[in-house]
């Protein structure tokens, strides 16, 4: 079902633990190559491109691009009560969290004079991906867009691919989020030529280009994004999903199984990584997986992604190199099942999210937590965040010198200036301190 690598005995370090992570490769010049095509087609040929693209890889056809509104308050009145309810209060956690994250403005004072503010500004307009494919994902809708909402951000635009099971419309689940939540700029589109449509614009619809793009998607989608990069802003190239968990033999193996295979069911490419100091825990896991893989409704997926180069169980000597371990995979989700998961917290540097104690699963996370499921994959926890407000923001600083400070450090400019060959620089301060001027 899933391997079992017994590490014991193996010199982890720092250095060395990259080299034992199982990492997939999904990307590749040939990917590259077909989503720059795919772009190029958008970003020529406008609207007539994203129906053909529609065409071929949703089968819809004859559909309109924009969503109206009627269909999005249609949606959303015909919205099953329970779920309704339970989006409300995913909401409200979501927002209340956001809000809080939101950095604060700052300002620095100097005693000889002058100052610097530091103010926090939102981009403009702002771009979200919804996916669709093998799920349905309401809670993405609510999870990028509240926090572009707690960021400021006055024009929010929503894509999602059209869907040939609703008449060419998004997926009214995700229209019903989307009004719920205010949005009322809709698109029916999707992939690689989704995201070329938002960075650039589509014109005969009326989409004007957006400063940031955020939302997970298929490998087409993350690539993408990494191809606009530079045109606008992303969150992260969010990938297939992952799940790793550190746990040692207090940790229940039926909590540990139930959350490997709740990411697994995902998708055939998602990556669930166990990281352990007892061996009869790993067993125990196994033995769970594989009874809870045959009942779960998305079975052959979930073996496909348990079987997988990129899962597997790991078997470690301690604590220390269990940290080590995932540090070097840097997974999406961190779950912590330790006695005492405090005392390794400030260790686990790399990790997208962390999920602390046996109960507060990842589950809890992608809906009702309160925090954002909008996460870096494939390792790039390593070096970006999740999503939040901190997106869709900019920082700017606002210097301000009067005549007597800036005279303070007249001088230490100058020097700098001439140290750099640059001796224009100085003079554009000398002639402002000068007498008489």
């Amino acid at each position: 079902m899933i391997r079992i690598s017994d590490l014991r005995g193996m010199s982890i370090t720092p250095e060395s633990a990259p080299g034992f992570v199982p990492r997939l490769v999904i990307e590749g010049e040939d990917l590259v190559a077909v989503v720059t095509g795919l772009m190029a087609e958008v970003t020529g040929g406008g609207v007539t491109a994203l129906e053909s693209q529609a065409q071929r890889f949703d089968q819809v056809s004859g559909h309109s691009i924009v969503v109206s509104q009627d269909y999005l308050s249609q949606s959303l009145r015909e919205l099953d009560r329970e779920l309704r309810e339970a989006m409300d209060e995913a909401i409200r956690r979501v927002r209340a969290a956001s809000e809080d994250s939101v950095p604060a403005s700052s300002q620095t004072v100097f005693h000889t004079g002058g100052s610097v503010r530091t103010r926090w500004v939102p981009v403009a307009r702002a771009g979200v991906y919804v996916p669709g494919g093998k799920a349905v994902y309401p809670s993405s809708v609510i999870m990028n867009v509240v926090a572009a909402q707690a960021a400021g951000v006055r024009e929010i635009v929503m894509a999602s691919p059209a869907q040939a099971d609703c008449g060419g419309e998004i997926h009214p689940t995700i229209a019903a989020a989307a009004a719920l939540l205010g949005v009322t700029e809709v698109y029916a589109m999707g992939g690689a030529g989704a995201i070329a449509a938002l960075a650039h614009g589509v014109v005969e619809i009326g989409l004007r280009p957006v400063s940031v793009i955020t939302g997970p998607g298929n490998r087409y989608v993350a690539t993408a994004k990494r191809l606009v990069h530079g045109v606008v802003g992303i969150d992260s190239e969010a990938g297939p999903t992952e799940i790793g968990i550190i746990a040692d033999e207090t940790a229940h193996p039926e909590f540990v199984a139930a959350d490997l295979i709740s990411q697994a069911e995902h998708d055939e490419l998602a990556s669930a990584i166990l990281i352990t100091t007892s061996m009869e825990l790993a067993e125990r896991v196994t033995k769970a997986l594989t009874r809870r893989a045959q009942s779960t409704h998305h079975a052959a997926r979930v073996r496909a992604a348990l079987q997988g180069e990129q899962s597997a169980i790991f078997v470690v000597d301690s604590m220390d190199q269990a940290v080590m371990l995932s540090n070097a995979v840097a997974p999406e989700h961190l779950e912590v099942m330790v006695e005492n998961p405090e005392d390794i917290l400030d260790d686990v540097t790399d990790a997208g999210a962390i999920f602390l104690g046996d109960y507060t699963p990842v589950s809890a996370g992608d809906y009702l937590a309160g925090s954002n499921h909008v996460l870096p994959t494939g390792g790039a926890a390593r070096f970006s965040s999740g999503l939040s407000p901190a997106t869709f923001l900019r920082s700017q600083q606002i210097i301000d010198y009067g005549k007597g400070a800036l005279g303070h450090i007249a001088e230490k400019i100058v020097t700098f200036a001439r140290a750099e060959n640059l001796p224009a620089h100085g003079d554009a301060v000398t002639v402002r301190t000068e007498e008489g001027l």
